[in-house]
């Protein structure tokens, strides 16, 4: 009997300390992943509980950057409802958006800093850095706050947009009698209404239409559509 109690004993010890733990490091951030792999790449990251594929750019200026937001070629719409540009879109290898909540729930917990890279079609890069970036919750219409502008060549179109809540053609919280994002084709942190619209209509370069396409007026002004431009998040120390 005392010999059967002890097997039982040892078996219920071994059974806790093979038990799977449920304190394993998740990886939050390209930051985090950066300790593992140096390259860039697609990784999933958790913002909170459920894993996000996200693009990793662990090159540029030290690397660790999470990308929230890529446009490369025009392959992906970008005007798009409310509720995709919530729960994000597009393929992380490619074009793509995070997430409002993605981004909000990353944002919220730590200090990140923005930079926005830019390519127009004649081969130039610039950038916009910013030392800090947060979006509030959905309920305060994931609201924008950045500041600390620092210049690459792009100049300053996105303090302007500091205070503003995003809108989309399907829920207007502009401070604009019409509707921003329905007028220029685009889904932005419009006031009334922008000075950057990155995630407006994909043309090649110089256009006609005014203020609807890729935009980055700081820069290329509102008749020319950028080639390439991506928002990439990494925290600050």
């Amino acid at each position: 009997m005392m010999a059967h109690m002890l097997a039982v004993l040892l078996l219920a010890v071994v059974a806790v300390h093979s038990a799977p733990r449920c304190d394993i490091n998740l990886d939050a951030d390209c930051n985090e992943v950066y300790n593992i792999s140096q390259a860039s790449g697609v990784y999933p990251i958790y913002p909170f509980l459920t894993p996000v594929q996200v693009y990793c750019d662990m090159n540029t200026d030290g690397g660790k950057w999470t990308v929230i937001q890529r446009r490369i070629d025009g392959s992906l719409n970008f005007y798009r409802r409310w509720n995709q540009y919530k729960v994000g879109f597009g393929n992380p290898e490619g074009e793509y958006w995070l997430g409002l909540e993605n981004i909000h729930l990353l944002t919220k917990r730590r200090k990140y800093e923005l930079r926005v890279d830019m390519e127009d079609f004649e081969g130039n890069s610039v950038f916009a850095m910013y030392s800090s970036f947060y979006l509030d919750s959905e309920a305060d219409g994931y609201k924008l706050h950045v500041t600390g502008f620092t210049n690459g060549g792009a100049g300053d179109s996105l303090a302007y947009h500091s205070g503003s809540m995003f809108s989309t053609f399907d829920k207007d919280q502009d401070t604009w009698s019409d509707n921003c994002a329905a007028t220029y084709y685009g889904a932005f942190w419009y006031g009334s209404c922008h000075h950057a619209n990155i995630n407006g209509e994909y043309l090649w370069g110089t256009t006609k239409h005014f203020a609807t396409s890729v935009n980055w007026n700081h820069w290329k002004g509102y008749h020319y559509s950028l080639k390439g431009v991506s928002m990439k998040i990494r925290p600050v120390p």
